[in-house]
């Protein structure tokens, strides 16, 4: 082989495995805690979660009131046809005005009186609701987040495979013009370019879909692009007790919702305490009346006691139809919950030894493609080896990146099982 040729497959494969720099336009560039933290100020679903704290406590508020009293003030005037009366006693003007007022207060109402307990559990579900649903929409900006990760680090490989399969087809090219190559290594390598080429826009594609939906998940308008590796605190190590559960805010509320529908059906018997009112109502009539003087007042007591009520007796069957369906799905959940902390505890173990395995994949298979592409430069082989270690070394990189990817998302799975994310 002549120092000429060898000269000018130098040159032809100095830029080889260079990334190249791709023509985007400027996007806006976010950390994982920023993406998370956007996340949860911006998306409209925790505003949503927010009023109906804010409806809970307003209907707390309106259940107290039945520990305050209730005044009411009257006006009217009567006008009659013609004043009435005997032996020329007017016994009523024909234009009277009357003025009074009503205060009430229910001294005794059991029933009434629970509901304000009952509407304080409400709003405790309400405030644990509005942490389930923080923790969905922190998994979902998370999640994008760590697919535009992934899908950068598959661009990044098409990029790779693209620049060294451009590099072997001139070399190819180079060797052929040259006389020291064959017409089928020319072809094959050509092949080999044009199908990297075609996985370069894919890759593409698939990143810009990923900033796509990271835009949306922290309720931006237009697409964001990732900035670095997610940083996930390692988490605390579950107990043997169920300690870990009262920080899932899914098992809170379903522990909520059974405590409130338990209290509502060991309230039921308050229905049938007899319920107490008392009223005083002062008037005063201009002009007075001939039976109606000017100025009265009145002090009424009255007691409502319930004998027969048959909607008592059903509305209790549906109250007790109530928790027990309420302590069923704190069952189900809970049950779940614990199958989700033993998949995830797993699968970080078990991820974290395929994460290992597949890095030494990837170095392998990326050394024999080096020592491939010499021997082939050497002329101690065809192309054909060079094509297969390439396909070989993209594979196992490909397979890396997938392996981290699922090592990340299992670290986070692990994290939301613990109820630790994200955090307070």
């Amino acid at each position: 082989m002549s120092k000429r040729f060898l000269a000018t497959a130098v040159l032809a494969v100095l830029p080889a495995l260079s990334v190249s720099a791709q023509t985007e336009p400027a996007l806006e560039r976010v950390t994982f805690d920023e993406a998370v933290k956007r996340a949860l100020d911006k998306n409209p679903t925790v505003g949503q979660a927010v009023q109906a704290i804010l409806r809970s406590e307003a209907l707390l508020q309106q259940a107290k009131a039945v520990f305050h009293p209730t005044a009411y003030g009257f006006a009217g005037t009567t006008i009659l046809d013609d004043a009435r009366g005997f032996d020329g006693n007017v016994t009523q003007p024909r234009t009277q005005t009357t003025f009074n007022a009503s205060v009430s207060y229910p001294f005794l109402a059991a029933a009434r009186w629970a509901g304000k307990n009952q509407a304080a559990d409400q709003l405790a579900i309400s405030k644990i609701s509005a942490e389930e649903t923080r923790r969905q929409v922190a998994v979902t900006a998370a999640q994008s987040y760590f697919a535009v990760i992934v899908a950068q680090r598959q661009r990044e490989i098409a990029y790779r495979n693209r620049d060294t399969a451009r590099a072997l087809a001139d070399y190819a090219r180079a060797r052929l013009d040259a006389g020291q190559g064959s017409r089928l290594n020319n072809v094959r390598s050509v092949q080999e370019q044009a199908t990297a080429e075609g996985l370069v826009p894919a890759a593409e594609l698939l990143v810009r879909r990923a900033q796509e939906a990271l835009g949306v998940a922290i309720f931006s308008d237009a697409p964001v692009d990732a900035n670095g590796d997610p940083e996930l605190s390692p988490p605390s190590l579950a107990s043997r007790m169920d300690g870990w559960l009262t920080q899932r805010p899914d098992v809170r509320r379903f522990a909520a919702q059974w405590e409130a529908a338990d209290r509502v059906v060991r309230d039921n018997w308050k229905s049938w305490v007899p319920n107490g009112t008392a009223s005083f109502t002062p008037q005063y009539v201009t002009p007075a009346g001939f039976f109606e003087p000017a100025k009265t007042w009145r002090l009424q007591f009255q007691l409502a006691i319930p004998l027969y009520d048959r909607t008592l007796i059903t509305d209790k069957r549906v109250k007790i139809a109530d928790r027990d369906s309420a302590r069923l799905g704190l069952d189900a959940v809970t049950l779940q919950a614990r199958s989700e902390l033993r998949i995830a505890q797993e699968s970080v173990t078990r991820i974290e030894q395929i994460v290992v395995q597949s890095r030494q994949a990837a170095e392998s298979a990326g050394e024999a493609l080096r020592i491939t592409e010499v021997a082939y430069r050497a002329g101690a082989t065809s192309n054909i080896e060079v094509v297969q270690a390439q396909q070989g070394a993209r594979n196992a990189e490909v397979i890396q990146a997938q392996a981290e990817d699922r090592l990340r998302q299992a670290r986070l799975d692990l994290l939301v099982a613990l109820g630790q994310f994200p955090t307070k």
